[in-house]
Formats: structure tokens, sequence, C-alpha cells
């Protein structure tokens, strides 16, 4: 056995992170932990190399005990850990980076030469041919993932931590980052992999770990294990009847709330017609760069329009700033939640309230109980996971991050929702909660435009697919028509704007 985690046990205050967890890594083998948001994955983790103090239990690298008390000492003996966002210097070279706290010197100074050689050597075996002495910033995310994990195994050599790897890749790029992966197994060495990406996880990994709850589930081959097997061991229940439940395609006989006519900005978005009915969701498909992000951004007034106009009941709308947006009722949750969505140093309460006390105006401050009975009524209703509504945000997993920033758009009483990936980077079971909750608004009244990567997810709850391709709506599916089959050949064809319907 490589890394052995025995009856490992982690406690917070009001909170049993991780109750008597065994973890077993041979060498060789790329190991999937898995589980829910809040299950205790990165506890674990933690606890493996020394960023936590674990209350109880031991550990064990190649059979002889270990106690590191920081990721330090875990690296030094073996253990390193490459999280999602790249942990390196951007403005230091690729050579600084990899040997960074560890230059080669000579007469007592740092050998450049002799860094940008060992960088080269130490890359050529990942299959890099690049230029050591630029930037690190000046190279993508996912040839940056690739110098850390050289780093991570330069200086451990033993295990390697992924922590959600390839959330930032495209396709190519996480075959890419797959080679590399197979290539470190097949010298020896013990992977721990931690994605939401099941198919990647099939595709991988030897063996996987289960935790719910921060119990250990239970731990098997990939070869014995089904999909459906491995979705009832990280919830506890069956998903087939909530993510693939048959849906009424019915179109919306409610009257259109708002309207966008000839609505673009030149270099952004070209000039597109959508109607939204109350009581409605819209998706929104396509690859990146399409313009998915750009239409909601500019319907948000984010990105200021320079042609068309905008209607709410035949009214004319001004959207020339967020703010305007938000006084005309409506809200929106991008994509990247933890750089435009969450304050991840203000608290639970502090987040929901944010957008309401906004809309109020400062003159009229909602009081400290006022913001608590908001943020314990969201707490409630959304099932978010937390203490109390004092724990700063940042610390929490990110579907619950997700469901606070919901929260405090609902908080406004909107009447249109703009969400912007909202399943993304999520656990399966935080996905089908919020994709129960975006059908609950839409029953309850609200209108809805829902961008997703996720085909099969838009298929499942729309009522409309706008379709987009190089920065232009070009294809509108509804009823029947609604089809991962039918996206994709919209979004591959070089025709002009089509409208499918049942």
């Amino acid at each position: 056995m490589l890394l052995q985690g025995r009856n490992i046990t982690k406690n917070f205050p009001g909170a049993l992170a991780l109750d008597a967890v065994d973890f077993n890594l041979l060498p060789g083998e790329v190991h999937a932990l898995l589980g829910e948001n809040g299950a205790g994955k990165s506890t674990l983790v933690k606890c493996l190399t020394g960023a936590y103090r674990r209350d109880s239990g031991a550990i064990f690298l190649d059979n002889q005990p270990i106690n590191p008390r920081s990721t330090l000492e875990a690296q030094d003996l073996g253990i390193g850990t490459v999280y999602q966002e790249v942990n390196l210097l951007p403005n230091l070279t690729v050579a600084e980076n990899l040997f960074l706290g560890r230059q080669p010197r000579r007469l007592g100074l740092v050998s450049t030469r002799r860094m940008n050689a060992g960088a080269r050597e130490i890359l050529s075996g990942y299959g890099l041919k690049i230029d050591v002495s630029r930037e690190l910033s000046s190279y993508s995310i996912a040839i940056q993932q690739i110098i850390a994990i050289a780093r991570a195994v330069d200086l451990s050599g033993k295990v390697l931590i992924l922590d959600e790897p390839t959330a930032s890749l495209d396709a190519t790029e996480v075959q890419m980052l797959f080679s590399i992966i197979r290539r470190l197994r097949d010298d020896g060495l013990g992977i721990i992999f931690i994605s939401h990406f099941l198919d990647q996880v099939f595709e991988i990994c030897d063996a996987l770990t289960v935790l719910r709850n921060g119990r250990l589930v239970g731990t098997s081959k990939l070869a014995d294990t089904s999909r459906l097997k491995l979705v009832n061991m990280m919830l506890g229940r069956s998903l087939e009847e909530e993510i693939h439940k048959e849906k009424d395609r019915t179109a919306s006989v409610d009257p259109v709330q708002l309207q966008f006519k000839n609505f673009g900005r030149s270099g952004h978005i070209k000039a597109f017609d959508l109607d939204i009915r109350k009581r409605e969701i819209v998706g929104v498909a396509g690859l990146l760069g399409s313009g998915r992000t750009e239409t909601a951004e500019i319907l948000f007034g984010a990105i200021g329009h320079d042609s068309g106009e905008a209607l709410a009941e035949g009214k004319p709308l001004r959207l020339t700033s967020p703010r305007a947006a938000v006084a005309q009722g409506f809200a929106f949750c991008p994509e990247d939640r933890k750089r435009d969505g969450i304050v991840a140093d203000l608290s639970v309460r502090e987040n929901i309230i944010l957008a309401l006390q906004g809309q109020r105006g400062w003159l009229r401050a909602l009081s400290k109980s006022e913001q608590t009975a908001i943020a314990d009524g969201y707490i409630a209703s959304l099932d978010i996971r937390t203490p109390d509504c004092e724990k700063p945000v940042g610390q929490l997993s990110g579907g619950n991050q997700q469901k606070v920033i919901l929260a405090r758009w609902l908080a406004t009483n909107p009447r249109f929702l703009i969400l912007d990936e909202p399943t993304r980077g999520i656990d399966v079971g935080a996905h089908a909660e919020i994709i129960r909750f975006i059908e609950a608004l839409c029953d309850e009244g609200m209108s809805l435009l829902v961008i997703s990567s996720e085909l099969e997810e838009l298929v499942d709850y729309s009522q409309r697919v706008i379709v987009l391709r190089d920065r232009a709506h070009v294809a509108e599916l509804t009823g029947d028509a609604i089809t991962t089959t039918n996206i994709i050949r919209a979004i591959a064809s070089d025709g002009h704007e089509d409208k499918v319907s049942a």
C-alpha cells in the first residue's frame, strides 16, 4: 500500500467533517475521491497533506506512519497537491516557477542558464517543448496545469493529488492532461483524482472512494461499478426520475413579458430578436466563445447595447447598466461565481442581502435582525448547508455558494432571472436540486433565461432553446424539436437563423 488513512476524524465547531474515514491508495493507481459538495473530500485531502490537524486516526506512507504538520512537510515526504486554481506565480517565468525556493546557484547567485536547462529537461518528460524563459501567464491554463503537476511531482514524487484539474479545460486540453496522468501512473505514481465529471472518472480512474456527509460510503474498482451504482453511492438515492423524466413540451400560453428587438452590440454579439414569456424557461446553447455569456451580459446591462430596443409588456426599458436592470426586476447569476458572484470574506447573511440592500439604497438600510431573518429563510428554503448565516461564504462548498447567489437575487423578487452555467462545477446532488429549483421558479410565474453547456440539461427543462454560433443567434428550437441532436446540428450548420418546431 502506498498511502493509507485509517479512521481519519476531523471536527469543526458544530460539524463533524470526517467520521472515522479510511482511504487506501496503491502505487500506479489513479483513485477517484468522490462525493457531493460538503461530503468531506477536501477535508480528507487537507488532513492527508497536513493543512488540517486531524482529531484522530493515522496516516501511513509506504507502510510507515507519518504525521505531516504542513503541506510543505507533506511535500517533503512525497505528497504533492495541484488545485483547480493553479497556485503558481503568473508574473514569474516557467523555469522560475518550477524551481521556486530551490534555484540552482553559481558563486552565490541564481544561475538562470542552469535553471532554464533544468526546466526544459523536466518538461521534456511531459512532452512539453516551450520557452521556459517566458512568463507563466503567457501560456494557457492547460499548460499551466501541467507545469504545476511537473513541479509537484519533481518536489514530491510518490503521491499526486489533483483537485478538479479539468474544470477550466476544453476537451482537447483534458485529453492532453489525461495522457500525462497515464504516464505518471505507469511510472508508479499514486494519483488521487477529485472531479465532478463522472465521464472523466470512468475514463481515467482505476478505483474510487465515495464519501457522504463526512462518512465513508464505499471503495471499489471502477470496472466493478456502474454509473447508476456510483450515483446511488454518492447520493443515497436514484436520480433517474429526477433528471430524466419526460417533460411537457407545450409552448407557454402566458403573455410575452419581455421583448428584445434587433438588440446587440458591435464586436460582442450580433443583433438579435428575443421574446420571453411569463412562466417560461428559455435555454441558451452554443460552444465556448459563441456569445452565450455576451447575450446574458447585454440583457443585464453589463454590456451596453448599441442597436435595438428592449420592451417590458410593450413599454420601453432603459437597460443602461446592471443597476438599471435590477430596478426593472432583472437578476443575473454569473458563470464565474468565485470571481463575479460571491464576496468570499463576507458572511452568508451579508452575501444574501447584498442585492436587496443595493436595490433599497443605503438610506433604507436593513437592520441586522431583518438581514438574519431573510438569510435564515433562504438557508431553509434552498437547503444551504451552513452551520449558521454568519459563516464566511468562501468556506462553503461550490454548490452551496451557488445557492447563496440564487438567494441573493431571489430576495429582490425579480421577474426575469438570467442563470449562466448554474450547475457548472457542482456535484450531482446539488445539480439535481438546482434543476428542481429552476423548474419551481418557472411554475411560480418567473421568466428565466438559462445558459448551459450541458445539452441534456437544457433539453430537460427548456420550453425553447436558442442556439448561438460565432456570436450570433442562429436557431430557435421548440417543442419536440428540442433534442441534443438538433442542438448539435444547429451549432455545426452553416445556414442562416432557423426556427424549428415540433
